[in-house]
């Protein structure tokens, strides 16, 4: 389920997406390189208050006497980074010898002083506690005088310069974020609708698609390499969809053509009868011949709604062993009466089971041997077998008669298809046998193949898998 936050336009969902992402990557960078800079500037002003402790440690020990150092006070302001700067000379818990402390700043407890010989590092920088002004100190012993007489050097360093160069970089960082965010969504944006051009193209061809136009297919090659597969589906659904729809606009001429010779029977028997005053024996032959009709009116509902429900999936078979010899020679028995009236013959050779609907299977042997002895050449032999291999069995009805070219064999399967050989007869057929054969077999998950030679040998095979 779509969030309803989410905006209904792809372009302005990646969009915001990207812009995301372009705060998260320049936030970080712009991050990194913020805390770089004050670092650096903050190790800068370490490294200048470090230098100025040592400068003066080595001026102490040069002046002959601290009253001396003292007389040169204008001299420790010229060490001052800032007019903040603090610079204490004393003697460990006496009053200060030399100060200069503008500001009145009381120096820090950590501010521990180091060894008369060792070199102060940034490690012996401390951070004032109080906030404002923010500084940093540092401290060392040294020897002053000739006597040397040992002092303590502290030296403070307000960071107000620092700080002000900390917030401009702060905030350029900020600006230069808001920026990079800014251009790569306005230019996310405009590729996006530069590069959904082509999927305009297919919505506006698909829009074209209509029932009765349903040859237009959509541009696979101006289509987006990741959508190509997508309208390429797309493609073979209009393909399956127009194969359907033409089948089903053929289906619905042959079915008004299949019933208007009944009805017109129907009709035409009916109005000759009402013309005159008929004989109850008259009356009896036109209420026989109607029967006629209607019961291959019947027939072919029947057909079709069996051929409905299959195509639908409403039909649930249970499959059972069927021995397919038995059966075989049943229906061959079955068929003796109207073989014998075509001049034909059955030759019966089968062996094993089939695991089958029974009555659906019957059905399809049915329709297969009706369509042999109907359209076998008299003195032939309708050959019906068997067989069980490889997790398959197979049955086979054959027949001899005329040869059916290769482009008919391909829609024996049609509904209400007829090849010319059955034409001839059309009140013999109604062209819904072997589509019957073919659901049957579909709903067995079978095959049916049908296969005629040069000499007109017909041949049905009916595989059913175990």
């Amino acid at each position: 389920m779509r969030a309803r936050w989410l905006p209904r336009s792809l372009a302005v969902r990646v969009t915001l997406l990207c812009g995301l992402i372009a705060v998260g990557v320049t936030g970080m960078l712009g991050g990194n390189y913020f805390f770089a800079a004050r670092s650096a500037i903050l190790a800068h002003a370490d490294e200048q208050l470090i230098v100025r402790v040592e400068r003066l440690r080595r001026l102490l020990g040069d002046v002959r006497t601290v009253q001396e150092l003292r007389n040169q006070a204008m001299l420790l302001e010229a060490l001052s980074g800032s007019s903040g700067d603090v610079f204490v000379v004393r003697r460990a818990g006496e009053a200060p010898l030399v100060e200069v402390n503008p500001g009145q700043v009381v120096p820090p407890a950590c501010a521990v002083p180091a060894a008369v010989h060792r070199p102060l590092a940034r490690g012996d920088v401390c951070h004032g506690d109080a906030p404002l002004p923010r500084m940093h100190w540092a401290a060392g012993r040294a020897r002053a005088g000739h006597d040397g007489q040992m002092v303590e050097v502290l030296a403070g360093h307000a960071l107000a310069s620092e700080m002000q160069m900390i917030r401009r970089s702060r905030d350029q960082v900020l600006f230069s974020t808001f920026l990079a965010v800014l251009a790569s969504s306005l230019l996310v944006y405009w590729v996006l609708r530069h590069g959904l051009r082509p999927l305009h193209r297919v919505a506006a061809q698909a829009s074209l698609i209509e029932p009765i136009n349903l040859a237009i297919r959509l541009p696979e090659h101006d289509a987006p390499l990741e959508l190509q597969q997508m309208v390429a589906v797309f493609n073979a659904m209009l393909d399956r969809i127009a194969t359907g729809y033409g089948r089903l606009s053929q289906f619905s001429a042959d079915l008004a053509h299949e019933i208007r010779t009944p009805v017109g029977a129907l009709i035409g028997q009916t109005q000759v009868a009402l013309n005159r005053t008929r004989t109850p024996e008259e009356y009896q032959q036109v209420l026989e011949s109607n029967l006629e009709e209607l019961n291959r009116l019947r027939r072919i509902v029947d057909d079709i709604l069996f051929l409905a429900q299959a195509d639908h999936a409403t039909l649930q078979i249970e499959r059972t062993p069927m021995d397919m010899a038995a059966e075989l020679q049943r229906i061959a028995d079955y068929f003796e009466g109207p073989a014998d009236e075509a001049g034909l013959r059955f030759a019966v050779q089968a062996r094993g089971t089939a695991r089958v609907n029974p009555p659906l299977c019957l059905r399809a042997l049915h329709n297969l041997v009706v369509n042999a002895v109907r359209y076998s050449t008299p003195g032939t032999v309708v050959r019906l077998a068997g067989t069980e291999e490889g997790g398959v069995s197979t049955m086979v009805v054959e027949n001899e008669g005329l040869p059916i070219p290769q482009e008919q064999m391909q829609r024996l399967f049609d509904r209400f298809y007829r090849a010319e050989a059955v034409h001839a007869r059309p009140a013999e057929s109604s062209g819904l046998g072997l589509a019957i054969v073919k659901a049957i077999m579909d709903l067995h998950g079978g095959e049916v193949r049908a296969s005629c030679s040069a000499s007109g040998t017909i041949r049905f095979e009916l595989r059913f898998p175990h």
